[in-house]
């Protein structure tokens, strides 16, 4: 008689996360599970700002511009959500003109492209600590946030001035402050309380530029993620770039400890 299968702990995941099965858009991947939330670590900006002989801010607004494109392209892929990691916490080591450069960059884009996202049904949100961002910033974000409000297409993530380790201090910090008793915090309370409460867990996480680590991205979401690197640089990435990592993931077997 074989022994009893242990009940196991009374928090432990009981069910894996769903695969969302897509048939091809227009000239995409072939058949296959298909990510629904795809997370991008955008590297590569100066790298390719000096291959070509330019300044480095110009290589930002190249990526900057690329944005664009990328959510054209993840709605004919029917993805659900985007995350693009567009300013970390760390980033404020660099040096003054670079990072107000990058701010003006951010600034100018979100004005130009909002109505062309209320258009395409894109909904924006920010993961991140906006207290601390410029005034003049942090008004075109919530301008933003309430345009989109009714997207229903596309949830566009922006992880700006953003740490994921930031993350999860100021999710623990919210617990606190409502007086939850230990008993009670588990991985669902904690979840409810990241800047990213409400939307699925990302499936993919790809980084540009060659480099192979989160970077302190979503490192709590990212648990269960794919992780796929891609060798472009992020303004020379491409449809076909993104369509790899894409057919890349199809290939994959998740079984989440099963």
């Amino acid at each position: 008689m074989s022994p009893a299968q242990p009940a196991g702990p009374m928090d432990a995941p009981r069910a894996a996360p769903g695969e969302v099965w897509a048939a091809p858009t227009d000239d995409g991947p072939d058949r296959g599970p298909r990510p629904t939330h795809v997370a991008i670590i955008m590297d590569g900006n100066r790298r390719w700002a000096r291959a070509h002989g330019l300044p480095e801010l110009e290589g930002h607004g190249a990526g900057v511009d690329k944005i664009h494109w990328l959510v054209e392209h993840a709605i004919r892929r029917e993805i659900a959500v985007l995350s693009l990691y567009a300013f970390s916490r760390e980033n404020w080591a660099r040096s003054e003109a670079e990072v107000a450069g990058l701010f003006s960059l951010l600034d100018q884009a979100i004005r130009a492209e909002t109505p062309e996202l209320v258009r395409q049904g894109v909904r924006v949100r920010v993961a991140g600590r906006l207290a601390e961002v410029p005034a003049d910033i942090r008004d075109s974000i919530t301008e933003a946030l309430a345009a989109t409000e009714g997207g229903t297409r596309l949830v566009l993530n922006i992880a700006f001035n953003y740490a994921g380790r930031t993350e999860i201090v100021d999710a623990v910090r919210a617990i606190v402050a409502a007086g939850t008793p230990a008993d009670e915090i588990d991985e669902a309370a904690i979840a409810a309380r990241l800047y990213t409460a409400g939307l699925p867990d990302p499936d993919l996480v790809i980084r540009t530029g060659g480099e192979q680590r989160l970077s302190n991205f979503l490192i709590w979401q990212s648990a269960y993620a794919e992780f796929h690197s891609c060798p472009a640089l992020w303004p020379d990435f491409d449809a076909e770039a993104f369509d790899t990592a894409l057919e890349e993931y199809a290939r994959r077997g998740r079984r989440f400890g099963r």
